[in-house]
């Protein structure tokens, strides 16, 4: 496997790979990277569909990318997927799913035109004071020495970031920003998460830097995630005869070392009875397993229930199959390093549906578009600044389902801090029911108090979600701790998804997930054709200087304040570059 970029490859073919015909492959999970990596197998890797067997503990596909309408309790979706102009795999990927909408047009055609005719941004990122223009004015509000802490990270080197918390490399003249306030709202950092990611993710989205205020960076689906990415990828799959199993909860894949080869040779599993049973491997069976996830062991409430936490740290079927697999190999990873301090990894969303023409105004309002109109509404989230739960919402085009009804909308909710009390409901969020979780959301978009109540209880349905590991792929960690894609010595075995290592991409992102599919079946195969590499704006000097002007607000670095000797060597290097291409260059991007 290799990467590449430019249009040479992203158009080729490859050939087919030496003795594909004689491997089967069998992928534990339904996720958006398990279905990616089948995608590939059938496209790049030429695999036939029925050699393809997809092992999936519940009754339906789809992972963490989900969106249903639960008979009993109404729409739910755990959350939303932020996608941008640069998630290479992705789109690599979505250019041949056909779309299930439109006849004769892929998935990618769909999606580009869509945010073609109808581009996101907001036109209010943050409130306060219930509903009040926070005035964040899409300024970051950075100090010279905030900026300094963020550029130093920037060019920190990764192993010196092991282990490392954010609140170790930044001091509140970045926590106090409105740049914390954008970006821990947008990705869910928290200050006691990695160093090393929230540096990755600098550097991972340095060329939107100027978008993240109003996010006219990002991207969003026409539906909910589920109906929009996953059904089209089933029905690509289902159509070269892929086999879907659902009801089998893998609970281990044991390996024999031959050689310093490490060859999976059983599937361990249980059926929906609850017996275990076996799957005899050789090297010519292809494994794939997603080890980890963010959603697991989530819980729903309803309108009248919170959701219940019981999970205990470490508890839950993919975490325990990771642990199995590792405990055989220390190149398979440590899992206890991000599931085992729940406390640090959960919070809670929740989705709210209305059901009159009563609170919709209030939404209106805010968001300044007519939610209705079938465009984009919020455009990304809206952040309760002044919120003690530090609640953030934000609606979607509606519908949000197909089958949605009319004059009907569905709101996404979320608390980062989930165990301190409301402002309005003077509980944790975690032990608020769906109605009580209403009425925070109604507090903090201006309806009248006297009215809370009734609107919470008559005019809306509220399905709160609990997630304990939801950011368990932020947790600080060191080298090893995320296993490799396909780890040494292995032959016919490879790790997907959020907790697989590749080198600069940024977990909690579809592109992250297909990604790690694509490295993993075109490593196993062998198939001769270039992943794309992560996009390398972080490496291009036109970004650095776009990027820097725009984080100190327009104020120019060269006015910031120096220790004497810098100060005038950078007085000697403005000089030299007088009249050159170099001056140009600077000025161009309002460096000088």
């Amino acid at each position: 496997m290799y990467y590449s970029n430019g249009n040479y490859e992203a158009f080729a073919r490859p050939e087919k790979p030496e003795g594909v015909d004689n491997k089967s492959a069998y992928l534990v999970g339904s996720g958006l990277a398990s279905l990616a990596a089948a995608c590939f197998l059938v496209r790049d890797g030429q695999m036939k569909g029925e050699r393809i067997h997809i092992l999936e503990e519940l009754g339906l596909p789809g992972g963490a990318c989900d969106g249903i309408n639960d008979p009993m309790r109404g729409f739910v979706i755990r959350g939303g997927r932020e996608m941008e102009n640069h998630f290479e795999c992705l789109w690599d990927l979505f250019r041949s799913i056909p779309s299930i909408e439109t006849e004769g047009v892929s998935v990618l055609d769909e999606y580009y035109w869509l945010n073609k005719h109808d581009p996101n941004y907001s036109l209010m990122r943050a409130t306060v004071n219930r509903g009040e223009d926070a005035h964040t004015d899409g300024k970051f509000g950075l100090s010279d020495k905030g900026a300094m802490e963020i550029m130093k990270l920037f060019f920190t080197r990764n192993e010196d970031l092991y282990d490392k918390r954010i609140d170790e490399v930044f001091t509140d003249e970045v926590f106090r920003s409105n740049f914390w306030l954008y970006w821990r709202t947008m990705f869910a950092f928290e200050n006691w998460h990695s160093a090393l990611e929230m540096k990755l993710y600098f550097q991972r989205f340095i060329h939107h830097i100027g978008g993240l205020p109003d996010f006219s960076a990002l991207k969003f689906t026409k539906y909910n995630q589920y109906e929009s990415l996953i059904l089209p990828m089933v029905k690509y799959l289902e159509k070269h005869n892929v086999q879907f199993h659902y009801n089998m909860q893998v609970t281990n894949v044991l390996f024999a070392k031959e050689g310093g080869k490490k060859v999976a040779k059983t599937i361990v599993y249980h059926d929906k009875e609850g017996n275990e049973k076996r799957i005899a491997l050789t090297e010519n069976d292809l494994v794939f397993v997603t080890n980890g996830s963010c959603t697991e062991n989530s819980t729903l409430g309803d309108h009248h229930h919170a959701p219940e936490m019981k999970t205990k740290a470490g508890e839950g079927g993919c975490w325990q199959l990771w642990r199995n697999i590792a405990a055989q190999d220390a190149s398979f990873g440590r899992p206890d390093k991000f599931c085992t301090n729940i406390e640090a990894t959960n919070w809670e969303s929740a989705t709210v549906t209305t059901l009159d023409d009563r609170i919709p105004p209030y939404i209106e309002k805010i968001c300044k578009r007519d939610p209705f109109s079938g465009r984009v509404v919020t455009g990304g989230i809206i952040s309760c600044k002044d919120s003690a739960w530090l609640m953030s919402y934000t609606l979607n085009r509606q519908p949000h389902f197909k089958e949605q009804p009319k004059g009907q909308l569905v709101v996404w909710v979320y608390g980062l801090f989930t165990n301190v009390p409301g402002d309005y409901v003077k509980k944790p969020m975690r032990e608020c029911t769906g109605e009580e979780i209403t009425q925070e959301w109604l507090y903090h978009i201006g309806v009248p108090v006297e009215q809370i109540p009734e609107l919470a209880r008559d005019a809306a349905r509220c399905v709160p979600c609990m997630m304990p590991y939801i950011t368990a792929f932020f947790m600080p960690r060191t080298a090893g701790d995320r296993p490799k894609i396909v780890p040494d010595g292995c032959v016919n075995f490879a790790f997907l998804g959020q907790f697989a290592d590749t080198v600069r991409d940024t977990v909690f992102t579809t592109e992250y997930s297909v990604r790690t599919a694509m490295e993993a079946v075109y490593t196993l195969l062998d198939i001769d054709r270039g992943v794309p590499e992560v996009f390398n704006s972080c490496y291009d000097i036109r970004v650095l200087l776009d990027s820097t002007v725009k984080l100190l607000d327009g104020r120019k670095p060269v006015d910031m304040e120096l220790p004497f000797a810098a100060n005038m060597a950078k007085k000697a290097a403005l000089k030299k570059i007088r009249g050159t291409v170099v001056e140009e260059l600077l000025q161009r991007y309002g460096v000088i």
